[in-house]
């Protein structure tokens, strides 16, 4: 059995709660791996690398006071890790336009198809009710080059929407 779990976590965004759940992983003796925690929409979102000889059970115990509390939903998932192998993405891509159904569908179909590998992707929306934007920060590899890049950010554009792409800079010391 892999030492490695994926806790996943939701919850109406409120304070203590990162603190709350590694507080009670930590007493459970679990370390802790790579994480990504974010605000979305007024709920707080937790992925959190655990490793941990504790079964799963043992694991949803140890944090089940502090979710019930919280009035949090989590989940624990065993994953194989690959720590310090990360990919450098090369592009940063934005897309920005009108919010309507299916923009995240066609640009990342777009991108899949020139031979772009997402490494990570955030959203927001601004405006307003009555006219929001949908904004995308995409960042990820161009394996098929620039000009395979040039042709997809060219279609997306078809679908009405603002697309600009940047070349990432960096440097490994």
């Amino acid at each position: 059995m892999s030492e490695w779990k994926m806790l996943t976590l939701v919850g109406q965004d409120k304070p203590g709660i990162v603190a709350k759940i590694t507080t009670a992983l930590f007493d459970a003796g679990a370390k802790l791996g790579e994480a990504s925690m974010m605000r979305l929409g007024g709920n707080f979102t937790i992925m959190l690398m655990v490793k941990s000889e504790q079964s799963i059970e043992q694991l949803n115990q140890s944090i089940e006071s502090v979710v019930k509390k919280m009035h949090l939903a989590s989940s624990f998932q065993a994953i194989e890790a690959t720590l310090y192998q990360h990919e450098i993405p090369d592009t940063r891509i934005t897309v920005y336009g009108a919010d309507r159904p299916g923009i995240v569908a066609r640009a990342t179909t777009c991108l899949l198809d020139a031979g772009f590998n997402i490494l990570d992707l955030e959203s927001d929306v601004a405006g307003s009710e009555e006219d929001p934007i949908y904004i995308m920060h995409i960042e990820g590899i161009a394996s098929n080059g620039p000009e395979a890049l040039e042709k997809a950010i060219a279609q997306i554009k078809t679908n009405g929407v603002n697309v600009d792409a940047t070349s990432i800079d960096v440097m490994i010391g």
